[in-house]
């Protein structure tokens, strides 16, 4: 267990006037521990080790991993935000990976402090890197909580965002075909 984490959350929760000696909160801080270190799980992981062995195929169309689910931590509220990442990809030279990859690959990047863009943005590159694919396509839609129990608290809220690399980010066919099979029409990024 790491002891200067929980020193530091027994000793952020003293200065908000928490009462750390309660019976009820004594392992508080080693829980809280715990926890943060699976959410940051992903700090100084890189994608590239994750794929494993890759697949040859005559196969040259898109390939859609859709509904992969997720959570993460803002690093601006150490909040969660949860949703789903839908990822279209088209592999090169026939060249395809595990799809069971892709979850893991999402794992990494958002058990970390993060932020829903960065996130898209990274997910992209990984593909784009790591497959050398000619195009990918990343659209995540999450629930934010900071926005749930902030301010305005607006419950139904959801927070979408989009990112494109290689053929997929030009506008074209092959792009109107990633947007139809997540189920949408044209879209100008």
């Amino acid at each position: 267990m790491n002891q200067r984490a929980n020193d530091g959350i027994k000793q952020f929760l003293e200065a908000l006037s928490v009462d750390t000696e309660a019976p009820e909160l004594e392992k508080t801080p080693s829980r809280v521990t715990e926890l943060y270190s699976e959410l940051f799980s992903g700090v100084g992981v890189e994608t590239k080790s994750v794929w494993g062995e890759t697949f040859s195929t005559d196969y040259k169309g898109l390939i859609a991993v859709t509904g992969i689910s997720f959570y993460s931590m803002c690093e601006h509220h150490l909040l969660p935000f949860f949703g789903t990442v839908d990822i279209v990809y088209q592999p090169k030279d026939g060249c395809v990976a595990g799809l069971s990859k892709f979850q893991d690959v999402v794992n990494i990047l958002s058990r970390r402090p993060q932020l829903q863009e960065r996130l898209a943005s990274e997910l992209a590159d990984a593909i784009m890197n790591d497959l050398s694919a000619h195009g990918v396509f990343v659209r995540i839609t999450s629930t934010q909580l900071c926005m749930l129990i902030k301010g305005t608290m607006q419950q139904d809220s959801k927070v979408i965002t989009l990112e494109s690399r290689g053929v997929l980010a030009e506008t074209g066919t092959v792009r109107d075909e990633a947007l139809a099979m997540l189920g949408g029409g044209q879209v100008n990024v």
